[in-house]
């Protein structure tokens, strides 16, 4: 096991700041309790709030034209969960990693389950490949996977999305994630519904091992790898699969998956409406799949989805459960610190979506007063509500400032030496 953070470094660099912080949340909660806010009521959901690292996130990602290997990047799943660990140490709002199989398949999942526990991690949602071939893989994906004209292809995906929530089982996860490449580069290349009824009956055989405690999330992508259309390409092709094939099938929303300027916290409305909406994978786009730190380019529309989340969290809506989770590359900074710096980005969108004063809002909205509709939104959304954050994060044994704490720590240096490069890519393709 390499060495973690340890307690008496956080609690030491905590002292440092302790008393500043003290003073700036009584500040806050002066402005906000002039609102009829509590601020201990809206640090206790910060301290509940909850979200996902994904294991190859650890790991440094990749451009289509190079790699650049980070020091002490984890080589496998063990060393994966290390530095998950490390991320809920100083943040302790990301006690979930979500792994990818096969890239993190151990012959001994009890001993990874076990290993797990020891770290105080639980596994979130399991996500398959079946976008790139494995070695010594008898049939292609070149093609396709689920859709595949092949039906031993087919076989072959259907059967590893099997495996996968055998795998979870045994890890305690009770979501599949499935993601598939399938689609066309040049126009007449593929029969588009023949290609999607080949989907939806591969995918009918993986909700049918489902346990019944289990959900089924479908994740769309309007491009890439194939560029002229894709099986699963946007939210529609999402939710009507998810529809075609049950309850237990829902519908997830990657940030970075979407044409540009679509409204995206109404393509949540609507996935609320109508229950499918399965969880999120949180990062930022400017261009197209980017994969960028959640909130570093577009940090109102994030606060925009979470204004549409709180609506349903505050209306009690039917079958609201979302799971959360970040989906990032990392190019060109420490993983540890950016999965960090998202972490609390999004947990920052959550609380300010909390200060909407919703009963004015409706009253405003039944009105029909745009202007303080509005209003009433970037209200809450420029409330810098940083105290609360970490007010959450001290209280819960965490690091006042998780990023100084880390870099006091050299943890990337002590593991640098622990963790000799091997040459590839042990975190996956990003």
């Amino acid at each position: 096991m390499t060495q973690r953070i340890d307690k008496s470094l956080i609690a030491e660099e905590n002292a440092k700041l302790e008393s500043y912080l003290k003073e700036d949340y009584q500040a806050l909660g002066n402005q906000l309790a002039r609102k009829n806010i509590n601020i201990d009521d809206i640090t206790a959901k910060a301290e509940e709030f909850q979200i996902a690292v994904p294991s190859w996130g650890t790991g440094t990602g990749g451009t289509r034209f190079a790699r650049f290997p980070g020091e002490g990047e984890p080589r496998n799943i063990w060393e994966k969960i290390e530095d998950s660990a490390v991320i809920n140490d100083l943040s302790h709002c990301t006690e979930r990693v979500s792994p990818h199989f096969p890239w993190d398949k151990v012959d001994d999942f009890s001993e990874l389950k076990q290993t797990s526990d020891s770290l105080n991690l639980k596994w979130d949602s399991i996500n398959s490949n079946t976008f790139q071939d494995q070695p010594g893989q008898e049939h292609s994906y070149k093609y396709g996977s689920l859709a595949n004209t092949s039906a031993a292809a087919r076989d072959l995906a259907i059967q590893h999305n099997l495996d996968c929530i055998e795998w979870g089982k045994e890890l305690g996860s009770k979501t599949l994630t499935v993601w598939v490449g399938d689609g066309s580069n040049h126009p007449g290349q593929q029969h588009f519904q023949s290609a999607f009824e080949r989907y939806l009956e591969s995918m009918k055989s993986i909700y049918a091992g489902l346990p019944s405690d289990w959900e089924l999330h479908i994740e769309h992508k309007m491009f890439e790898p194939a560029f002229y259309s894709t099986i699963i390409q946007d939210w529609g092709s999402n939710i009507l699969a998810a529809m075609e094939l049950g309850p237990q099938a829902k519908s997830l929303v990657d940030l970075g998956h979407h044409a540009p300027n679509v409204n995206i916290e109404m393509i949540v409305s609507r996935l609320i409406q109508f229950k499918k909406l399965g969880g999120f994978h949180f990062n930022d786009s400017k261009y197209g799949d980017d994969d960028l730190d959640s909130g570093s380019l577009h940090p109102y529309q994030q606060f925009l989805i979470f204004n549409e989340l709180v609506d349903a969290e505050y209306r009690g809506q039917e079958g609201f459960k979302p799971n959360y989770m970040l989906d990032q590359s990392h190019n060109v900074t420490d993983p540890i610190e950016s999965l960090m710096n998202s972490a609390a980005s999004v947990q920052r969108s959550y609380i300010a979506a909390l200060l909407v004063n919703r009963p004015q809002l409706t009253e405003y909205q039944t009105n029909n007063d745009a202007l303080m509709c509005s209003n009433t939104l970037k209200n809450a959304f420029n409330t810098d509500i940083s105290p609360i954050l970490a007010m959450a994060r001290f209280r819960k044994g965490g690091a006042i400032d998780p990023i100084a704490t880390y870099r006091k720590a050299n943890y990337r240096g002590i593991v640098g030496k622990l963790r000799p490069s091997s040459g590839g890519n042990g975190s996956g393709i990003v």
